[in-house]
């Protein structure tokens, strides 16, 4: 059986690619905590496809807690020097929320629209 199961944190805003025959597919990587060590950080990277991907685009950014449940898959490949290489990544079949609805509700009463009266760009 291969399933893996993580809660953790994006380490950057996912950006939302499309393939030649027009696939969603997104890249990222997932900060999670090890159990039982302090101060020990897993960097873990996962791909999302299709529908999963265009959910984690629109829905999630950078630093906020994600669930996700997939597969583990290795790709083999040879670098620029000719060495061969594995690539382990994390297939993403299924996403949750994880953050706390108290910190979303907070984070959006703090947002304050940018008035432009005066016709110019607030950047």
């Amino acid at each position: 059986m291969n399933t893996v199961n993580m809660i953790g944190r994006l380490t950057a805003d996912p950006e939302l690619k499309t393939t030649n025959a027009g696939t969603s597919v997104t890249s990222f990587t997932l900060a999670v905590d090890r159990p039982f060590a302090k101060d020990v950080t897993d960097f873990v990277p996962c791909v999302a496809w299709r529908k999963s991907a265009e959910f984690i685009c629109q829905y999630f950014t950078r630093g906020r807690r994600i669930g996700i449940s997939g597969t583990l898959q290795s790709r083999k490949y040879e670098d620029r020097d000719g060495n061969k290489r594995t690539a382990w990544e994390v297939v993403v079949d299924q996403v949750d929320f994880c953050d706390d609805k108290r910190e979303r509700v907070e984070e959006a009463k703090d947002f304050e629209p940018v008035s432009v009266d005066d016709g110019e760009l607030p950047f």
